[in-house]
Parts: structure tokens; sequence; C-alpha cells
């Protein structure tokens, strides 16, 4: 994919993070937010479809209710976004109404997600809404989330909506011209990215950790995003949200930000369901021979291939298949408590039942459970 293929009708999920849409915390940005209605009623009327994550719901609280940093506790976080929510919303909500453009609000959790049938629910009305012409709004329910359900950032949440509704580019407007090779602030031979692939390891030592101080994101989550996105077949661009007419003109095809191609052919939906889980329960360590096997073939897991378990779950939870380095090789559903599987682990399939009593499967995990997350 180049930056011209951006002109073919598509299926965008735009994310506008705090920093660019509170104007650093001066409350909402309403000129800006403006622009970018404008531009996304013009991507409209070309034959895109778009949905919209949108940050701003805390940082527009503090302002309202007057204080001057982000609260630490959680049920002062979850006053500010109830607070600024409604803000937030009605600020969209005019902009659109001028261009006779409907929207609807969408408040999820990861718990939302977690749960194959209500992932399925929100799926079917976010794809019921765009069929209708209707422009979703969707953010974390921070009103309600507890770190416990919490997505950790809406770069993360932009992400799992890509796959959740099948998107053709995730486009993530912050408050950075794009991804640099290093610290452009420290670093006056810094340069920016212009093209590179979603899953390129080097990326993750030029994105450093820092967040601004009313997001939670920062560029390794924007990576963790685009990482996600591909996962569904979306490129990733992520772009200056102060730039005039900027989703225009990344729909133009010009040059600007950071594109992170997806480079992968899009698993099936359920395994990109299975891949955006945030909620796993404990961990598999392989073998070397069951991780090649793994990794190369991605058959099924057998107990004989695993070498130790970690956390507890029961049958049907995620867990993580990891190496013996400790690195993450694939997520699953697995089919035996952690009881259980600490028992047959190391062993053939075949002993199974003279182990357990019991043989209701002969794999660990199903290939038809099992997705990979890392090469």
């Amino acid at each position: 994919m180049d930056r011209n293929q951006l002109k073919t009708s598509g299926r965008w999920v735009i994310k506008i993070g705090s920093a660019v849409l509170t104007n650093d915390g001066l409350g909402l940005d309403l000129a800006r937010i403006r622009d970018w209605v404008t531009d996304i009623a013009a991507l409209r009327d070309s034959g895109h479809e778009v949905v919209l994550v949108s940050s701003g719901a805390v940082a527009e609280g503090l302002v309202r209710l007057g204080w001057t940093s982000r609260p630490k506790t959680v049920h002062e976080l979850q006053a500010a976004a109830a607070v600024g929510q409604t803000g937030l919303v009605q600020a969209y909500e005019t902009e659109f109404a001028q261009y006779k453009v409907r929207t609807a609000q969408i408040l999820l959790t990861a718990d939302d997600l977690s749960d194959r049938q209500r992932y399925l629910n929100a799926r079917s009305s976010i794809q019921e809404l765009i069929k209708l012409g209707v422009v979703p709004i969707i953010n974390e329910n921070d009103t309600v989330g507890t770190e416990e359900i919490r997505f950790g950032d809406n770069d993360t949440l932009a992400g799992l909506v890509c796959n959740l509704v099948e998107a053709d580019r995730l486009v993530i407007l912050t408050d950075r011209d794009g991804l640099y090779d290093a610290d452009p602030e420290s670093n006056k031979n810094a340069k920016l990215v212009s093209t590179a692939n979603s899953g390129d390891k080097s990326l993750e030592k030029m994105a450093g950790t820092g967040a601004g101080a009313l997001g939670r994101g920062g560029m390794a989550t924007k990576l963790k995003a685009a990482a996600l996105a591909a996962r569904s077949g979306a490129s990733c661009l992520i772009a200056n949200g102060r730039e005039s007419q900027i989703i225009s003109r990344l729909a133009a095809g010009e040059n600007l930000g950071t594109l992170l191609l997806a480079g992968t052919t899009p698993v099936g939906a359920r395994k990109q369901w299975l891949a955006g889980q945030l909620q796993v329960k404990g961990s598999l360590t392989l073998d070397q021979g069951a991780a090649k096997v793994l990794c190369e073939s991605g058959r099924s897991l057998l107990p004989v291939g695993v070498t130790s378990i970690s956390g507890e779950f029961v049958r049907g939870e995620l867990v993580s298949c990891i190496n013996e380095e400790g690195r993450e090789l694939a997520r699953g559903l697995v089919n035996f408590s952690a009881e259980d599987a600490n028992r047959i682990i190391g062993k053939p399939s075949s002993q199974i039942s003279s182990i357990l009593g019991y043989c209701d499967d002969e794999e660990i995990i199903h290939r038809d459970n099992l997705v990979l997350t890392s090469a």
C-alpha cells in the first residue's frame, strides 16, 4: 500500500487524542473540532465511511470542575469523565449537524470486548449505525472504568475498534508530527519516519515511554494500536492533529505523518478477537520444539510441549503461550483448568485419561482457539 491508495473508498477509524482536542488542557478546542468535522464530512461525501474514537471526556471534565491537574483516585476520574462526556458529545453533535450528519455515542470497557457475545453485539450495533449513515463516536467508559476493566488508553481502544468494524485504515491524530527515529526534543538530527511496517520491532526503541499530562498514551501505545489494527488488515497513519485540514490532506495522499503498513494477511474475525483480548488469566511456557511447531505451522498445542504454568484459570479462559525466554508467541482458550493442566504438562495426550480420569480434549489449546501474536 502507498499513500495514493488512501484516496480509494474505505472505512476509516479516526482517533483524536486529548492533547490536540483540548488545546493542552484549556478546554475543548471548538475551532479545531469544527475543522476535523468539516474534513470528516468531506471524507464521507467522497464515499468513505468513518468511525470516530475520541478522547477528551476527562480533560473537559477537569476544566468544567475547575481542577488544574488530572486526579489520581478512581472516583475523581470517574466524576470528571461523567461531567466532561456531555460537553464532548455536544460539541461533536453541534458541528456534525451543520452537515446534516447524525452521530451516536458509544461507551465501551474492556469487559465489553472480552466477552464474545457482548463483542458481537457491539460489532453489530456499530455496523448498523455505519449502514444508516451515522458517525459512531466511541470513547472508553471512564465513568465506570476501573483498572481491571479499562483499555488503558484510547489508542488501544482505536486499534481494537479497527478489528471490531473491519476498518481499512486507522488515523491517530496527536500533538506530534509522527514517529521519529530519536527524541526530536533532545536530538536536533532526529528524522521523521515516513513509512514503516507496523510489526517492525525496531520501532519500539524509537517510541520511548512518555505520555502527556492529560492523556494516558504515548507513541508506544500508538505502535500497539497499529499492530492491533494490522490484524484486520488496516494500515495506520500517525499525524499532527493541529495541522490545517489534516484529515483531508491525508486522504489525498499527502506525505504527512508516519504511515505504518499492515504488512500481513488479515486474520479471521474470531482470531482478531482472541488477539485483542486484554484480560489474560495465565501463561503456558513452551519448550523449544513446541514453540517452533506453534510458530511455523500453527498447530494445536499439546500438553507434552508445555514445561510450566503460571496463573489461575479455568477451562475456556484466555492464556498466553510464551517461549523459554518469556516472549509471548500466541494466545488461546485453554481446555483445562490450571490445576488439571499442571498434572498433565510434559505428558503425551494418551495419558490424559489415566491421569485426570477423563479426557474431553487431547489438546491443551486447539488450533481453532489459538492465534499467533509474534513470529
